[in-house]
């Protein structure tokens, strides 16, 4: 009598994690350029000569670049590979700066303390170099008066120091809003000049 299988057991294949690194047998390549464990080029070799040579001493080879013609190969332990591999990209992303776009909330009707509590926030976030959204929030009957939020929010924006619209302000069925960003220090002195 026939038995009907499971649906995950029909597909006899394990799973495995696809690595992207060729190492060992993975190597498809019929030669390869082989670098030593100190560091010594050791010249083009066959795959299958590499493969040995790195077993012998008791490492991998690894592919390192599969690009070039023949790929270069590298006898070392793969443990060791990956480690460096990843501090080198852990040290890239340190030195990259982290840039946020931030969001300040206003409305039709904020006083102007609040805009000035609002301003300096924002004024902080600049020296932290980050973007900043702006959204006017209109309610109910506000949204009929869509010239006079324009104004109060291009007079807020006036009054932010360092400021610089990335773009035009834009209609949302909430209200208002804008992206601004700090300008620079030439753009500064030449607003100033004025």
């Amino acid at each position: 009598m026939f038995q009907k299988q499971p649906f995950f057991k029909k597909f006899n294949r394990p799973f495995i994690r696809q690595n992207k690194d060729r190492i060992n047998e993975q190597i498809k390549a019929l030669e390869v350029r082989v670098i030593d464990e100190t560091g010594v080029n050791l010249g083009v070799l066959n795959t299958q000569v590499a493969l040995q040579t790195a077993k012998d001493k008791g490492f991998d080879l690894v592919e390192i670049s599969e690009k070039t013609i023949p790929p270069i190969c590298k006898i070392i332990d793969y443990g060791k590979y990956k480690y460096i591999q990843e501090k080198k990209e852990k040290k890239q992303q340190s030195g990259q700066k982290k840039s946020e776009t931030k969001g300040i909330r206003i409305g039709l009707a904020t006083s102007p303390h609040d805009l000035e509590i609002r301003a300096h926030q924002i004024e902080k976030f600049f020296k932290e170099g980050h973007k900043i959204r702006i959204e006017m929030k209109l309610r109910g009957r506000e949204k009929a008066h869509f010239d006079l939020a324009k104004e109060r929010l291009e007079l807020f924006i006036s009054t932010i120091s360092g400021a610089k619209k990335e773009d035009i302000i834009k209609r949302s069925p909430q209200g208002l809003s804008v992206n601004i960003c700090q300008a620079k220090q030439e753009d500064r002195s030449q607003n100033d000049s004025r």
